[in-house]
């Protein structure tokens, strides 16, 4: 089982946001939201959440009160640290 249902996101909103995201522009914007990330920003639950919901935003993908605190949590859950290569290679992953 995916570890994002696990955490109850959506399996219809996970292909929507996979979709979205295979379009070259959408990746740009992504890539330039996340530059200059820490670890630290993303255990920070206040701006995971304005992460969380500007991705929203740019991917047209409306999200509850509900669903932002799932995908807060889930972000938070996974302790990315964006300068591990691993790290990066299982989001990219859970992407595509």
């Amino acid at each position: 089982m995916d570890n994002w249902r696990k955490h109850g996101i959506s399996p219809a909103r996970m292909a929507r946001v996979r979709e979205k995201m295979k379009q070259p522009a959408v990746k740009e914007r992504l890539k330039a939201l996340t530059e200059g990330l820490t670890k630290q920003d993303l255990q920070d639950r206040a701006k995971v959440r304005s992460l969380v919901l500007t991705v929203s935003r740019m991917l047209k993908e409306p999200l509850t009160p509900d669903e932002e605190n799932l995908l807060v949590d889930y972000v938070l859950a996974q302790r990315i640290d964006p300068r591990n290569k691993l790290h990066l290679l299982r989001l990219w992953a859970m992407f595509h």
